[in-house]
């Protein structure tokens, strides 16, 4: 269960209106963040992302940099 509490959300950080295929650095980079400040945000409709951007400035660096590149495509 716990590794669905993983992917489902990870699915929805993947998943854009274009479908772009995230690399499991880049999933890996929003696990610890998403887990502290989004755990409760049920995934879809850009709900995980909008979250994260929403404590954009207590993620990680790492994290930062996935939304960052998220915003350019």
């Amino acid at each position: 269960m716990s590794k669905l509490r993983f992917v489902i959300p990870v699915l929805a950080i993947g998943c854009s209106g274009s479908a772009v295929a995230q690399t499991t650095d880049q999933r890996g980079a929003c696990k610890a963040d998403y887990d502290k400040y989004c755990a409760g945000t049920l995934p879809g409709g850009g709900r995980v992302v909008a979250c994260l951007n929403k404590q954009q400035h207590q993620l990680s660096d790492a994290c930062r940099q996935v939304l960052a590149s998220r915003k350019k495509q």
